[in-house]
């Protein structure tokens, strides 16, 4: 269509990139996926992707939603760099420096659940609200979110997959997957902790088999420690392992019993299938994101490489 704006966005997954140039989420014009390699290969594939968009048609900017840990400090000399990451030879990769070089446009940065949040609060299911988080489980456990109507970032970006939780050791004696913590909400939860700890991958696993009451046990243990410091108006979580959406009452109904009544607030005493819910926009929610973190780089609404607030 003439006169629509485009944009590049980039989910840069441990497993796997998605990039995507498009308008927004009903006018997508292009996506790919590829496997997530060593750095020069995967990004190189990006911006070959990108280049071939922009023989046809003007891009205005790039949203990268990354894994982590990243830098997401706009006045920190590695802001857009991949920093301590256990990724193999992804450590201090100036992820958002090379496609920023490589295609001469603003690009915007941030970790992949933030920018998932993002897309959520414009287009899904944290639509009007100003407070929220945004939980992903899957090959890792990241979380993110919005309070009072910004991301949430602080001296880096928040790790709320590292908390540390409760675990019985009788009753569960796997050490956890997490090569800094052993048995954080990562190590006990995230996918290659399910096959490690049961022989199989989740997906392989039937709904009525014990891991899935553990995990749901451990993920309210989570959310707890989470919704009660930030008071979140809602709580979204995406990520592979929660497609097994048989998880999603079992948690719901455990945060109620950890929270024994004490949050006297209607969204969670009765109404905590609204309160819990995957993303709306399903597994889209990180590229749609980073297409809406490009148009704010773009709008001058937050800050990014070469935009007008940086």
């Amino acid at each position: 269509m003439a006169g629509t704006t485009l944009y590049g966005g980039i989910e840069g997954g441990g497993t796997k990139f998605v990039c995507a140039v498009a308008a927004g989420p009903d006018d997508i014009r292009d996506e790919i996926r590829f496997p997530t390699a060593a750095p020069e290969e995967t990004l190189d594939q990006a911006i070959a992707f990108f280049r071939a968009h922009q023989q046809k048609a003007e891009l205005a900017a790039v949203g990268i939603a990354s894994f982590g840990p990243i830098d997401p400090n706009p006045e920190s000399p590695r802001f857009g760099y991949v920093t301590t990451t256990p990724k193999p030879g992804w450590a201090q990769t100036d992820f958002a420096g090379t496609i920023h070089r490589a295609l001469g446009l603003p690009v915007g940065f941030d970790t992949d659940v933030n920018v998932a949040a993002l897309g959520e609060h414009r287009w899904g299911g944290a639509r009007g609200l100003d407070t929220f988080i945004y939980l992903t489980v899957g090959t890792g456990v990241g979380g993110g979110g919005m309070v009072n109507g910004k991301l949430i970032h602080g001296a880096m970006h928040p790790e709320m997959g590292h908390i540390r939780i409760p675990h019985d050791r009788q009753a569960d004696p796997y050490p956890g997957y997490c090569s800094y913590h052993g048995d954080c909400l990562e190590g006990l939860t995230c996918g290659p902790a399910i096959s490690e700890r049961w022989g199989r991958s989740g997906r392989d696993l039937a709904p009525d088999h014990p891991a899935w009451e553990m995990e749901a046990r451990y993920l309210a243990l989570g959310l707890v420690n989470l919704i009660l410091p930030l008071s979140p108006q809602r709580v979204i979580m995406g990520g592979g392992v929660m497609e097994q959406m048989h998880l999603f009452p079992m948690i719901r109904s455990q945060v109620q019993e950890l929270l024994n009544g004490y949050l006297q607030l209607e969204s969670i005493q009765e109404r905590i299938d609204e309160y819990i819910i995957p993303p709306e926009l399903g597994g889209r929610a990180g590229v749609l994101g980073a297409i809406a973190l490009a148009q704010e780089v773009h709008r001058g609404q937050m800050p990014g490489l070469g935009s007008r607030t940086n």
